[in-house]
């Protein structure tokens, strides 16, 4: 893993090869190997979990901040507000679903 931001791409490329270097490591009777896929395939796991609960929580926020502006928006008469409000709402509710967790 790197020192960046969590990534759901990264943190899935390294569960699959930790798993595939521990498969290795078993079947060729290497401890060491196996125990570094064990490791490399936790690491991924935790990586693509904390991108996803991060998209997530940015859903949270835009569904939140499109809804303030939609109704300020709405009160105001400011179609242009209510609509960008309606509009970043849709995207956090589309943000959240794609990271809900499983």
């Amino acid at each position: 893993m790197s020192s960046q931001e969590p990534s759901k791409v990264s943190g899935q490329f390294h569960s699959v090869k930790g798993t595939a270097v521990e498969t290795i490591g078993d079947m060729a009777g290497l401890q060491s190997w196996s125990q570094s896929g064990k490791e490399e395939h936790a690491k991924g796991e935790g990586e693509y979990n904390a991108a996803q609960a991060k998209g997530y929580a940015e859903g949270v926020s835009d569904r939140v901040t499109g809804y303030k502006d939609s109704v300020v928006g709405a009160v105001t008469g400011d179609k242009e507000q209510q609509a960008t409000g309606n509009i970043k709402n849709e995207k956090g509710q589309t943000q959240q679903e794609i990271n809900k967790p499983t």
